[in-house]
């Protein structure tokens, strides 16, 4: 097998793609050939030393891809060799091969194509547990989703009209609104040249968003939760701008509204019947069309600095998939 391996955290410049021996699963796991990976922001992180999560080095990054089941370990039910899959392991995924948690692997439907499902998880999971779970949405609601033309952001606006909500989007460019809008936004903020708060206020008829979906952070934090309705729910999903910001406590009483956590992946760890549920509902809306990951682009597995160059710029809609051209 072939990956890339980070050896020294120190960034993107310091992975080498290497042969690597091709490993065989123990009890409980599966060895996977990969199909496709996506790039996520906790994959520039991890190769940074600056995310949460620290694995031993030498390691590969790689934290979401499908593929097909080529081994399996002792003790695994769920799972045949030749079976389709996605998982979300948080590494391994830079590479042609992987060894996979068998319970982290998601069997996937015929007709579930492996760059759909390499993009699928993270996104889709992390937004129907914050908008459905945490916030409780309900048919009707007005949500307000920032960096709305992001992986998460495109999954919520698709999720949040499937619920029935009405969506306004924000984002950097007219490029992104237009993206937005075309998978379903009913309204789009610019918020690099129109005023967001200006905007919202028109927006909701003064009223403000029942929910705000913030996987951005920074300095539209302050201003999207001053706008937003009573008994607002303030979803923190993520800093992908860099900077984690801080609320003036005051502001909840005013609004009689609540400051939201949304941490997926400890969700699973910690509720796995539940997280199991959502996923087969969210597998069926896929197979229902009401769902669909929004590709940027697909490159080759071996152009993988280039595609970490191209997420940096900010340029990304959707998502970036690294694909392996599958053996003759």
């Amino acid at each position: 097998m072939q990956a890339w391996l980070c050896e020294n955290p120190t960034g993107v410049d310091a992975l080498t793609w290497k042969e690597l021996p091709t490993p065989q699963p123990k009890a409980g796991e599966v060895l996977i050939e990969i199909r496709a990976a996506s790039l996520n922001f906790p994959d520039l992180l991890i190769v940074q030393n600056k995310y949460q999560i620290k694995p031993p080095l030498p390691f590969v990054p790689g934290s979401e891809y499908a593929g097909v089941v080529q081994a399996v370990g002792e003790g695994v039910k769920h799972l045949k060799v030749g079976q389709h899959v996605a998982c979300l392991s948080g590494t391994g995924g830079f590479g042609t091969h992987t060894i996979a948690p068998a319970a982290l692997c998601m069997p996937l439907p015929a007709g579930f194509p492996p760059v759909d499902a390499a993009a699928f998880i993270m996104i889709y999971a992390t937004s129907w547990h914050a908008l459905m779970d945490r916030a409780q949405l309900k048919a009707g609601e007005t949500v307000l989703v920032l960096g709305a033309a992001g992986g998460v952001g495109t999954a919520a606006i698709q999720i949040a009209k499937a619920a029935g909500a009405r969506v306004i989007a924000a984002a950097s460019t007219d490029e992104k609104c237009a993206l937005c809008t075309s998978i379903g936004a009913d309204a789009s903020i610019n918020y690099s040249r129109q005023n967001l708060r200006d905007e919202i206020k028109v927006l909701t008829d003064g009223k403000g968003p029942d929910v705000v979906y913030d996987p951005v952070g920074g300095d539209f934090t302050e201003p999207a939760f001053r706008s937003i309705a009573w008994r607002g729910r303030y979803l923190v999903v993520g800093f992908a701008s860099g900077p984690i910001p801080s609320l003036p406590l005051n502001l909840t009483l005013l609004k009689g509204a609540s400051i939201v956590g949304v941490f997926w992946g400890d969700f699973a760890r910690r509720e796995p019947q539940a997280n199991a549920a959502m996923m087969a509902e969210l597998a069926g809306w896929y197979a229902q069309g009401k769902i669909k990951p929004v590709i940027d682009r697909t490159m080759p597995m071996a152009e993988l600095k280039a595609a970490y160059a191209h997420m940096g710029s900010r340029g990304v809609m959707g998502k970036l998939v690294m694909v392996n051209e599958p053996a003759p």
